[in-house]
């Protein structure tokens, strides 16, 4: 869509607010709302904001930033009123001589995707994203009352988010972002929504719009959705399963032939189970999320399987929807934008070295090495990793090394009003 296109939209749509939204370091959605007669300029020279006050940004020393809209992005937000509508458009952060902001994290991931092109290669990803529905107090704070006693695939009654999942598909749906499916999962309150393949760069602005979109619908209903990776000590964690396939002149790098992975396949998967655990502080961000994979169900064993278990990547069989690799230890806390494209480059260096893979470890994961059981582990391991030093700025890579040890501080001198915070957050 041209920048002239979208001013036609928002003048036949009676659009009064325009939202331009982009993403801190850490994933999380901010926006800047502008009146309508401001979009034509922003779009020509940028909006600043200042930038020290963002998570992840305040590395830039001179203070301001730029977004500049990106009009592929624009949608109505379905949940604003339908007389005086609010649209949202995602932007691009620049710095004040309007080059790309390095710590820009659709930037950095628009970088690994054209890297990917220029060896011949296009890629498509899709996500499997695990949320909780919880209960609000009295004051409209989540509780760990979860909504539901159901579990895996259960129905209506028993299942009673049936309603809540069945609105978020459809908000979604009517910002022109089609989930492919959605069910109740197997945790109390636990439920899952799906996507289909897309480039990247789409598939990451889908993941930020469905946790925007879960969280509006949920408080409609009176709840509080929860994407923790544990938020219940008890029960199943929270995942966020990434699909990648790998596509030269239209083949699918993953669709076996006999029965078994093509070279580059094989290669590409060698590649992100070598570079896997130096990635994980990325992939799993939080003290909390070492709750989950170190739990008894976690796909933390760094081996590949085609089964499901706790092997951490798998090429799912049969494959009636599309050949690829899963990537199953990642959870819904981490910024999608910067872990695709750290598995892109992954992949794309196994394939340059032509890495070898290792036999599957079908359903004999037990002696297989694990994956960080802690973040202190993963930041070690990001910290003297040569391949996070070659894929991400040096003030990303920073910045998360320190917001790492910054949360291990506080984890240290309150873990369970961290863990108060960060629920409530996430």
């Amino acid at each position: 869509m041209l920048a002239q296109e979208v001013l036609g939209f928002i003048e036949e749509n009676d659009v009064k607010f325009v939202r331009l939204a982009f993403l801190d370091l850490f994933g999380r959605l901010k926006n800047i709302a502008v009146h309508p007669d401001q979009l034509a300029q922003a779009f020509e020279t940028g909006v600043p904001f200042d930038a020290t006050a963002v998570d992840g940004f305040a590395c830039q020393q001179e203070g301001d930033l730029i977004l500049r809209p990106d009009p592929d992005t624009l949608c109505l937000l379905p949940w604003r009123p339908q007389s005086g509508r609010v649209c949202r458009i995602l932007c691009d952060v620049l710095t004040p001589d309007e080059k790309p902001y390095e710590a820009d994290p659709r930037g950095i991931l628009k970088q690994a995707t054209a890297e990917a092109a220029a060896q011949g290669l296009t890629v498509r990803i899709g996500s499997e994203c695990e949320f909780y529905l919880f209960e609000a107090d009295e004051q409209g704070r989540i509780t760990t009352r979860p909504h539901d006693r159901a579990g895996y695939l259960d129905v209506s009654p028993l299942d009673r988010g049936e309603d809540v999942r069945r609105e978020i598909s459809l908000t979604l749906a009517s910002m022109n972002i089609q989930p492919e499916g959605s069910h109740h999962e197997r945790g109390p309150g636990q439920n899952e929504i799906d996507f289909h393949r897309a480039d990247p760069l789409t598939s990451a602005d889908h993941q930020a719009a469905l946790h925007n979109a879960v969280r509006t619908i949920a408080a409609r209903y009176g709840l509080r959705a929860s994407f923790m990776p544990k938020p219940l000590p008890d029960d199943y964690g929270n995942a966020l399963h990434i699909n990648l396939s790998f596509y030269r002149e239209r083949t699918n790098l993953f669709r076996m032939e006999g029965g078994r992975l093509g070279a580059e396949a094989s290669h590409a998967l060698a590649g992100v189970l070598n570079r896997l655990p130096d990635m994980t502080l990325f992939t799993n961000p939080l003290p909390n999320s070492y709750d989950r994979l170190t739990d008894d169900e976690s796909p933390n064993r760094l081996c590949w399987s085609h089964s499901r278990g706790r092997n951490a990547l798998r090429v799912p069989l049969p494959q009636n929807r599309f050949a690829r690799m899963q990537v199953a230890s990642p959870d819904p806390t981490c910024n999608a934008y910067l872990v695709y494209a750290l598995l892109i480059r992954a992949a794309l260096e196994g394939i340059a070295n032509r890495e070898t893979l290792p036999p599957s470890a079908g359903h004999d994961w037990h002696g297989a090495s694990v994956l960080p059981e802690s973040l202190t582990e993963a930041i070690a391991m990001a910290r003297n990793s040569n391949f996070i030093a070659r894929s991400l700025p040096a003030s990303v890579a920073d910045a998360f090394l320190t917001g790492g040890e910054e949360l291990l501080r506080l984890d240290r001198l309150d873990k369970t009003s961290l863990f108060q915070r960060q629920f409530e957050r996430f």
